[in-house]
C-alpha cells in the first residue's frame, strides 16, 4: 500500500477538513470540496475494509466490510435525524428500505448479469445464499412490515416494548447468521466453480479446516494458498498494512460521520428544491454508503466470484437492519418525536415482489444473465415510484 496514496491521503484531508469547519456554517464552494472529501472518506473506508477483509480472509472479509458500510449507514442516518429541523420520523426506515432494495436486487442483480454474461452462468452455492435471504426476509419483514399491522401504536410505529423486542430479535437473528457464516458453515459462503466446487482458500489452515470438515485435499480446493483476487499476489497483506488500514478505516469513518453533519442542510435543501418526496434522502444515503461496495462486487463477478458478490450483497441488507434498527432504536431514547419503521402499501408490495424473485434465483444455485435483469428492473422500479409514489 503506497504511503501516498489516495487511500491514505484522503482521511487525512477529510479528518483535517472536519478539524477546520466544525461548528461553522461553510458556503457553498467549500460545501462542494467537503462533498468531494465526503465522498473520498467513503470510498477510502471501503478500500481499507478490503485490505482488512482480505487479510482475514473469505468469509471473513464480507463481514469486516458489510459491518463497516453499516456504521457509515448509521452515522449518516443519527446525524442528519439530529442536525436537521425536518420531519425524519420515517428517515430510518427510508434508508434501510433503501438499503435493502439497492443490495438485494441492485447488487445481486448487476452481479448476476456481469457474472452471466462473462462465465455464461453465474454459479454460487444455494445454501449459504439462501439462508442469508432467508434472514434478509426475516429481518425486513419482522422490523419494516410488521410495524405497519400493529395495532397497540396508531400508524407505522412499535410501542417501547415492541421496539425492544424487534432490536433484540434483530441481533439475535444477525448473530445467528454470523455465527453460521464464520464458524458452522463457513464452506457454504466460499466461492464455488461451474462444477459446484469451493477453488478458493485464503490459507494453509482455512485448507486444513475444510479437510476436517470432511473435504478432501484435492477435489474442492484446487491450490493452497491462492491468488484470492486473481491480480498475481498470493500472500495476503501484512500484519503491519492491515493495522494500517485498520487505522484508516477509523479515520475514515469518523470523517464521513462528521462531514455529513455540516452536508445534511444542503442534502435535505437539494431534494427539497427537486421537488422529490423527502424519502429520496434516505435512498441518497443509502446509494452513496453502497456505490463502493457494489465496485467490490462486480469485480468479484467479473472474476467468477458470484458467492463473494452475493456475500457482500445479502451481507449488507442484513447488517443495513440488523444492527441499523437496534442503533436506532437506542439513539431514538435521546431523540425527540416518532420513530416510524412501517412501509407503506407500495413499498410493502415491492419488498413482497423482491423477495419472491429472489428466492426463485437463489434456489437453483446458478443464474443467468435473465435473473440479473429482472432484479434490475425491480431496483429501477423501487427508484422510480420512490421519486414518482
Amino acid at each position: 500500500m503506497p504511503r501516498l496514496s489516495w487511500t491514505t491521503v484522503t482521511p487525512l484531508l477529510a479528518a483535517v477538513a472536519l478539524v477546520l469547519t466544525w461548528g461553522r456554517h461553510p458556503g457553498s464552494l467549500v460545501l462542494a470540496v467537503l462533498a468531494l472529501l465526503l465522498v473520498g472518506a467513503v470510498l477510502a473506508a471501503v478500500h481499507h475494509a478490503e485490505v482488512v477483509a482480505h487479510r482475514v480472509g473469505e468469509p471473513y472479509g464480507s463481514l469486516v466490510l458489510a459491518v463497516a458500510v453499516t456504521i457509515i449507514e448509521v452515522g449518516l442516518i443519527v446525524t442528519l435525524m439530529v442536525t436537521t429541523d425536518k420531519d425524519t420520523a420515517g428517515l430510518a426506515r427510508d434508508t434501510v428500505f433503501a438499503a435493502v432494495m439497492i443490495t438485494v436486487n441492485g447488487i445481486v442483480g448487476i452481479s448476476l448479469l456481469v457474472g452471466a454474461l462473462k462465465h455464461h452462468l453465474a454459479v454460487f452455492n444455494p445454501e449459504g445464499t439462501g439462508a442469508a435471504l432467508a434472514t434478509v426476509i426475516a429481518l425486513a419483514v419482522l422490523c419494516l412490515v410488521v410495524p405497519s399491522v400493529t395495532t397497540s401504536e396508531p400508524g407505522p410505529e412499535f410501542t417501547g416494548a415492541q421496539l425492544t423486542f424487534a432490536a433484540i430479535a434483530s441481533l439475535a437473528l444477525y448473530g445467528m447468521f454470523v455465527f453460521t457464516q464464520t464458524i458452522r458453515h463457513r464452506d457454504f459462503f466460499l466461492p464455488v466453480t461451474q462444477g459446484g466446487h469451493s477453488p478458493l482458500v485464503t490459507s494453509a489452515g482455512e485448507a486444513a479446516a475444510h479437510r476436517a470438515a470432511g473435504g478432501d485435499s484435492a477435489g474442492s480446493f484446487e491450490h493452497d494458498p491462492v491468488d484470492l483476487d486473481e491480480d498475481g499476489h498470493a500472500d495476503p497483506p501484512t500484519d503491519r498494512a492491515a493495522y494500517t488500514s485498520l487505522a484508516l478505516l477509523v479515520a475514515s469513518l469518523v470523517a464521513v460521520v462528521g462531514l455529513a453533519k455540516i452536508e445534511s442542510p444542503a442534502i435535505e435543501s437539494g431534494v427539497a428544491a427537486l421537488g422529490f418526496p423527502h424519502a429520496v434522502v434516505g435512498v441518497v444515503i443509502a446509494l452513496l454508503v453502497l456505490a463502493p461496495e457494489t465496485i467490490a462486487a462486480v469485480r468479484a463477478a467479473t472474476r467468477n466470484r458470484v458467492q463473494v458478490s452475493l456475500n457482500l450483497a445479502l451481507g449488507s441488507a442484513m447488517a443495513s437492519i440488523g444492527l441499523t434498527i437496534p442503533a436506532i432504536a437506542v439513539a431514538s431514547l435521546w431523540l425527540d418525536g416518532p420513530l416510524e419503521l412501517g412501509l407503506n402499501q407500495l413499498q410493502s408490495v415491492l419488498l413482497l415482489l423482491t423477495a419472491a424473485v429472489a428466492i426463485l434465483t437463489v434456489v437453483p444455485g446458478r443464474a443467468k444473465p435473465l435473473q440479473g435483469g429482472v432484479h434490475l428492473v425491480l431496483l429501477a422500479a423501487f427508484l422510480f415510484l420512490t421519486v414518482a409514489p
